[in-house]
């Protein structure tokens, strides 16, 4: 072991990390990447990429069982769970060695092991307990995300109580279960385990599911869910889980009443915390809040020469966040001159399940809380020739404009394929386009994307297609 020199140090292989990696290398910086398990995080092995292979599973045995509705006849089609949980550890794993080869191709050092700053710009770095080197850098990146929080009484045992990490690698598949939690994360499980053939029950202790979504969107979500067949309980509270020998016995507390669920299953999906421990930021000038790193709008902490991006810094925690947050933290490193902070309005959202969620900017509600005078336009899927030719027929767009400027403040989505659409009304927001620009774009047909057009003519009265 030797003590190493570098421009930049970054702690974490995640989406921030490398991408960070990647932006320094390209500004000439002699660059090191410390992971302690897979390159890519947790979104790339455990998040993002591999529930989305399993989403798309579901997806497909969803279609198997219309299979009428579109002129076909099969008999028996059936999946097998080895199988698709394999598939979707194969995506994981192509994609981490593809990040591995980035960071050759960029000649990122990357050290196999956890970094623990020592001083503002000394990071030593070990594995299983051994020493593995001594890094000195002027500017250290802190991008060590987060993980499941866990619900005393109610803590993960990889049998009975599952995370999201135990969700994507089940052993059996549940006849039942029960996801404690209607975020993103908890929805995507219960709409994957729902259309794979689970009876579902979502218990969230907010008033509506999907709390942070436009109002309407979080609604018409609740009825296609409940109509798919899952079972919501919101404005409910879990009091207490009581494990049998395959089987899990939940009281849930809803409107001063109290009832009992067995399940085969439970899947907590409360929250993230993040991974501030063992990094070596206690007695700096490091300042921590509710488990997430203070940081400026560049990344900067309270520490100088210490920066910090992504999941263990402040929300919304999402991996496209974290890599526009590492590029912005290089490049201010770097001086550029061009540096611009991120405004997290115009950070997109997204939600997989069936029927898919998407939003950008302002809720409806929020619009007006912020004293904003506002026109507001709707446009059904059922009004739209491709999504009923798709046989996706469910959906909703929203646009939310300042009546004043014409500014697009938000636009909510749901429906087919709207994670995909969503971009068009973020370009609009970071390009400041007003409703006269996108009143005026032609949007072809035949396409969902008609309906993006339609939402935003109805806020000025001139929808054509209802």
């Amino acid at each position: 072991m030797a003590d190493q020199g570098f421009d930049v140090v970054i702690l974490g292989g995640g989406p921030g990390g490398y991408v960070a990696a990647i932006r320094a290398a390209q500004l000439g910086m002699k660059t090191a990447l410390v992971e302690r398990e897979n390159l890519g995080g947790i979104c790339l092995n455990w998040g993002c990429i591999p529930t989305k292979a399993l989403l798309r599973t579901s997806e497909i045995n969803h279609l198997l069982h219309r299979l009428p509705d579109f002129g076909f006849a099969a008999v028996d089609a059936k999946f097998e769970l080895d199988r698709v949980v394999k598939r979707s550890r194969a995506v994981a794993k192509q994609l981490s060695n593809g990040v591995a080869h980035l960071m050759r191709k960029h000649k990122v050092t990357v050290f196999d092991g956890s970094g623990k700053l020592t001083d503002k710009q000394t990071v030593a770095v070990e594995k299983d307990g051994k020493p593995v080197a001594t890094l000195k850098a002027p500017h250290i990146i802190l991008a060590t995300g987060a993980r499941a929080r866990e619900l005393p009484g109610i803590e993960a045992d990889g049998k009975l109580i599952w995370t999201y990490r135990h969700a994507m690698v089940p052993v059996a598949f549940p006849k039942s279960l029960l996801v404690i939690g209607s975020g993103a994360i908890g929805i995507e499980f219960a709409s994957f385990y729902l259309n794979m053939g689970a009876a579902v029950t979502v218990v969230e202790v907010l008033p509506r599911i999907l709390p942070v979504e436009d109002a309407e969107i979080s609604a018409f979500a609740h009825k296609a869910f409940e109509r798919q067949g899952m079972k919501i309980l919101a404005g409910a509270t879990v009091k207490s889980v009581k494990k049998g020998a395959d089987s899990v016995t939940v009281s849930v507390a809803t409107d001063g009443k109290t009832q009992e669920i067995t399940v085969d299953r439970v899947i907590s999906a409360v929250g993230i915390i993040g991974n501030v421990e063992g990094i070596g930021i206690e007695g700096s000038g490091v300042k921590v809040d509710r488990t997430h790193v203070v940081v400026d709008e560049f990344g900067r902490t309270g520490e100088p020469g210490v920066y910090a991006i992504g999941d263990l810094v402040g929300p919304p925690w999402l991996a496209h966040k974290a890599m526009h947050e590492g590029v912005i933290c290089v490049e201010k490193i770097a001086r550029l001159n061009d540096v611009h902070p991120m405004d997290v309005q115009n950070i997109p959202g997204c939600t997989y399940c069936r029927p898919q969620i998407a939003s950008v900017g302002l809720t409806e509600a929020r619009a007006k809380e912020l004293g904003h005078e506002v026109k507001v336009g709707h446009f059904p899927f059922i009004g739209n020739g491709k999504a009923i030719a798709m046989g996706e027929p469910e959906g909703l767009v929203k646009t939310v404009f300042d009546a004043k400027t014409g500014e697009l403040l938000g636009a909510h989505m749901i429906g087919a394929e709207v994670t995909e659409l969503i971009q068009g009304y973020t370009i609009a927001r970071t390009l400041e386009t007003t409703e006269a620009e996108l009143k005026r774009t032609v949007f072809p047909h035949p396409t969902i994307s008609e309906t993006m057009h339609e939402a935003v003519l109805d806020a000025y009265g001139q929808v054509l297609h209802i």
